[in-house]
């Protein structure tokens, strides 16, 4: 894995700064790609901001070589940049990590239009443009991955949830798909499912409490989520790093969606 070049979308905290690190503790060097915008973000939760930005090149560049651009995975020629960027930074790309994801929840009849498409345009369309722009680059590569972060709600529906679960399933699809088509490049291309991670998707939006303290926070969503995991507690951001280097790094697997979840989803 020394030297390997990792894109990270949706890579400035969460799910996706825990893949960075874990690809720089390893010796890849790694381009963190996120909105890092100025102000916060009007959805239901904050997005990543440039504050968030700068603290995950402080934090993953104590242990390796990270940079950082700008990248909407919405707009085709935002994640094209993105794989310019990166290439022109590193002078290759091997693995691309699809991590940018947001969620929205509510009955389908009172759910809008609006925000049905904005789900889908990051957790779906994102993959296919971000892989459309990068697979020029990874066929150049002599050791290619893709890794998608779906759900285990890409493996199960839930009430109130259609949007979400939908997208997730389609990343799953879409998963297998890859893996067949870019097989004859010898590009690997498998998902990651996370399960219940205390990431802000689920400690502002999913779990929302009666609090403002994040340790407070972190302590009763432990403690709620630890009954209902076989393996008694929360995932990890670490336990996604990890995987992810799994899937971007085993030479014979492709096509799978791999459930990091403590058992609460089984298959």
């Amino acid at each position: 894995m020394d030297n390997r070049v990792v894109l990270v979308t949706g890579g400035a905290r969460g799910i996706g700064l825990g893949i960075v690190k874990a690809f720089a503790s390893i010796g890849c060097r790694v381009m963190i790609a996120d909105l890092g915008l100025e102000s916060e973000s009007e959805w239901n939760y904050g997005l990543a901001n440039k504050d968030d930005m700068d603290k995950a090149i402080d934090s993953a560049g104590a242990l390796g070589e990270v940079a950082s651009c700008g990248l909407d995975v919405t707009d085709r020629a935002s994640c094209e940049n993105a794989v310019k960027a990166t290439v022109d930074r590193f002078g290759q790309l091997d693995v691309l990590i699809n991590n940018a994801g947001i969620v929205q929840t509510g009955p389908v009849v009172d759910f809008s239009e609006e925000d049905w498409d904005s789900v889908f345009a990051v957790n779906t369309k994102g993959i296919f443009l971000m892989a459309k722009a990068a697979i020029p680059a990874l066929s150049e590569s002599d050791n290619a991955a893709i890794v998608n972060t779906a759900s285990i709600a890409g493996k199960k529906g839930h009430a109130n949830m259609s949007a979400y679960c939908g997208s997730k399933f389609a990343a799953v699809g879409i998963t297998q798909s890859l893996a067949f088509e870019l097989a004859p490049k010898a590009i690997r291309v498998n998902a990651i499912c996370p399960g219940i991670v205390g990431t802000a998707m689920w400690l502002e939006h999913l779990m929302p409490m009666n609090t403002t303290d994040a340790d407070e926070k972190n302590r009763t969503f432990e403690a709620n989520v630890s009954q209902e995991i076989p393996l008694g507690r929360p995932q990890s951001v670490e336990d996604m790093g990890q995987a992810a280097v799994y899937l971007a790094s085993a030479k014979n697997i492709t096509g799978i969606a791999l459930s990091v979840s403590g058992g609460i989803e089984m298959n």
